[in-house]
């Protein structure tokens, strides 16, 4: 049984047109900060509380486990179903990075943590954290676009392709 790397796990079950829009508008919102640099570092401190897939995933999972115990306890032992099926569930995430709440909570916008770290990451080389050939040109959609090929750099030696495609 192979299975899929940490990094795109949820990227591969995920309608490619919806990964495609994910990117697209983080590659929007790096355009935008290139052209208001002056807010980059609230950006940042904005995606130190956002919340990934993978967090949305356990706080449903524990919401709804704890909902069936309660309910089995106090109700019906039927109840514990609903905790027995949400962990089973969870744990189907954890193997092959899908569960049914998976589609739901990426239409609503939850990225994975690999999403947000190129976001960040592209952000920070707009702001001048990493050392790389200062922009060419004045114009600011080179430099966002700069900002993306840097990200795709690091991003490489941390064990995933930023380049890549999402698989179909």
């Amino acid at each position: 049984m192979v299975l899929p790397a940490n990094a795109d796990r949820v990227q591969r079950h995920t309608d490619p047109k919806l990964n495609r829009q994910i990117e697209e508008e983080t590659n929007y919102r790096i355009t935008y900060y290139a052209h208001n640099t002056d807010e980059i570092d609230a950006r940042l401190r904005e995606l130190d509380q956002e919340w990934s897939i993978e967090r949305a995933l356990q706080a449903n999972a524990a919401t709804l486990a704890l909902t069936g115990m309660c309910m089995g306890t106090t109700l019906k032992r039927r109840w514990y179903l609903l905790s027995a099926g949400v962990m089973g569930f969870l744990l189907q995430h954890a193997i092959q990075g899908w569960c049914p709440p998976v589609e739901a909570f990426r239409r609503l916008g939850f990225r994975t943590p690999s999403e947000i770290e190129q976001e960040r990451s592209a952000l920070k080389a707009l702001r001048g954290d990493f050392d790389i050939d200062p922009p060419r040109e004045d114009n600011v959609s080179r430099r966002a676009e700069q900002a993306m090929a840097a990200v795709r750099r690091h991003a490489e030696p941390r064990g995933y392709d930023a380049t890549a495609a999402p698989p179909t």
